[in-house]
């Protein structure tokens, strides 16, 4: 237990204390516009217990070792300059007593202000969550918020709810004396006790988190990204603020007119991916861990912690992240992606890659210099690439430290141009194309990457929508608002059909081979009649050189219509695989 003894402290607090020493900064809790993922009912269920007595568990802190930091935490100003507590576990309850004892709005996990209003019934002592109905009955205050805001003692805040409640209704002596007693047990929650075990800063971020995990009674894990914004929160709290705010308006849709914005149909990023980009340029790593450290300001040879160091490092992740956050950067890269193929987010089956080749488009553009002409091919390239392999998958973060180290002395187009294509043609071999890929289509699987490869190639080559004239690239377009998707999955094979002529297994009769995007009255027409059946009815609206092109670049074997199911399959399947490298290919 001697050992114990040096990694953790209990201190006790009450409720009063805790928020004060939120107001003068001694605890750092993240900047109050930070998103909220609790509702106000599991809000409601944490004053309901306190106001009962009931133990709301303990708050997990971290002493921190460096307290002389030029930056502030959240706004306004504060007596301590830089937290001596972190807090590692309890960062939601406190915020929810936080916001409610101060007043304050939090943001929901899109980004959106609310208020927490949480209403409180003296009568009988039950708390609600505020609506229309609390809010014009005189039995309830709607907003508890309001009692300690207003400075008001509990004296003038009971005489004042029971003069205007008499005003209402005829209250008996017991009925004054049971709300006032239940008034004042609701002021008395700022005595509220809380314990908190405080772990000492000579523990490292990983012990910490190990910590977190086996003591966090819902399982949450911490990782990386958590502790590097926290950093931010205390050191560059400015820096997370302006990624939330690009977080929050990659969300809002623009109207015709309005300023430019991040908003985008491929992906609504979160801070801390837009950090790892931020990291991977600045710092040319791939793995968090390796710069946290180096963010706290220790030096790796002396094991030392250091004001002058931390300011360093930081200067050199604000560079990068006013690059990461340049809205013309932004939208040149996603341009990159809707010349690769891909128009939409129904069409990304990893965010991982996508935010990563935002990274690779960045150290193309600001470092090696590649033409923006050049850099698009390259970028839309890389993407299909990583898409469609699944690079990024298992251990993000070890593939992309080894990605970053081939280019770390790559400082001009041509070897950083090089460096990519040597990484995709060690993987896209003769084989890849002619026994992997076709492997990898035997799927059902909706959200495959090789469907969607498969997708992006037929926009890269025109391809027609299967019988019709329109291409796949405009009825793919997201900004088309229609009542009904304009392309439907449609199974050439009809699942009725296939289950009459017996066969009953879902991941066959789904197979990725068995569908095309059709119009949606197409597919109507189509219902459940089997390709020879329905195809020469289809055929006579083409002249026979579109049909040939059609069939062509939506992989369908000659005379697919007359062939048995399984044979169809294994033929379309390497049509599809085919198709992939030819839209690939495009992009060289």
């Amino acid at each position: 237990m001697s050992d114990m003894k040096t990694c953790f402290k209990r201190v006790d607090y009450d409720l009063s204390n805790l928020l004060h020493y939120l107001d003068i900064g001694d605890i750092g809790l993240p900047d109050i516009q930070r998103p909220f993922v609790w509702s106000n009912a599991k809000v409601r269920d944490l004053f309901d217990s306190m106001y009962r007595g009931f133990p709301v568990g303990y708050f997990l802190f971290w002493e921190n070792g460096q307290v002389n930091g030029s930056k502030q935490i959240g706004v306004g100003d504060k007596v301590h300059s830089a937290p001596s507590r972190l807090i590692v576990d309890g960062q939601q309850r406190l915020t929810s007593l936080y916001a409610v004892f101060r007043g304050k709005h939090v943001l929901d996990d899109d980004y959106r202000e609310r208020r927490i209003e949480i209403a409180f019934r003296p009568r009988d002592g039950r708390f609600d969550v505020a609506d229309a109905a609390i809010k014009r009955d005189p039995e309830w205050i709607a907003n508890i918020s309001e009692l300690w805001a207003s400075g008001n003692s509990s004296f003038k805040m009971v005489k004042g709810f029971l003069k205007g409640l008499s005003a209402k209704t005829a209250l008996s002596d017991e009925e004054e004396e049971q709300i006032s007693h239940n008034l004042d047990r609701l002021f008395d929650l700022q005595k509220y006790p809380f314990t908190a075990l405080e772990i000492a800063s000579t523990v490292d971020e990983e012990q910490v988190a190990d910590i977190f995990v086996r003591i966090n009674s819902e399982g949450v894990k911490l990782n990386q990204a958590d502790f590097l914004l926290t950093l931010l929160s205390v050191f560059w709290d400015e820096g997370r603020a302006a990624l939330e705010q690009f977080c929050r308006a990659a969300r809002l849709p623009t109207g015709v007119g309005s300023a430019a914005s991040p908003f985008n149909h491929f992906i609504e990023p979160d801070p801390d991916q837009l950090l790892r980009v931020s990291v991977a340029l600045g710092f040319s790593r791939g793995r968090l861990k390796s710069v946290y450290q180096v963010l706290r300001g220790k030096d790796l040879e002396t094991g030392q912690f250091s004001a002058v160091h931390r300011d360093a490092q930081f200067a050199i992740l604000q560079q990068a992240q006013a690059k990461v956050l340049d809205l013309t950067c932004w939208h040149q890269f996603l341009s990159a992606l809707i010349g690769a193929g891909f128009r939409s987010r129904e069409m990304i089956s990893s965010q991982m890659a996508l935010v990563y080749a935002y990274a690779f488009y960045l150290i193309g553009r600001t470092q090696c210099k590649v033409p923006e002409h050049q850099l698009q091919k390259v970028i839309g390239r890389w993407f299909f690439f990583a898409s469609l392999t699944g690079r990024y998958s298992n251990s993000p973060e070890t593939i992309m430290d080894g990605d970053l180290n081939r280019l770390r002395n790559v400082s001009d187009a041509e070897r950083f141009v090089g460096v990519l294509d040597e990484l995709m043609t060690s993987q896209l071999t003769g084989d890849f194309w002619t026994i992997t890929l076709p492997a990898a289509l035997d799927s059902s699987s909706a959200r495959n990457p090789e469907l969607f490869a498969y997708v992006a190639a037929q926009n890269r080559l025109n391809a027609p929508v299967l019988f019709s004239h329109k291409k796949v690239s405009d009825l793919l377009d997201p900004a088309l608002k229609t009542k009904k998707k304009s392309l439907e999955r449609h199974h050439l094979f009809p699942k009725a059909w296939l289950e009459r002529q017996g066969e009953e297994d879902r991941k066959i009769i789904n197979q990725m081979a068995n569908y095309a995007l059709l119009e949606w009255p197409d597919n109507i027409d189509i219902s459940d009649a089997p390709p020879s059946g329905y195809v020469p009815k289809v055929r006579v609206r083409f002249a026979p050189d579109e049909w040939q092109r059609m069939q062509e670049l939506h992989a369908l074997p000659e005379g697919w219509e007359a062939m048995d199911y399984a044979s169809f399959l294994v033929a379309r399947r390497r049509l599809m695989a085919d198709i992939v490298r030819r839209g690939f290919e495009t992009l060289n």
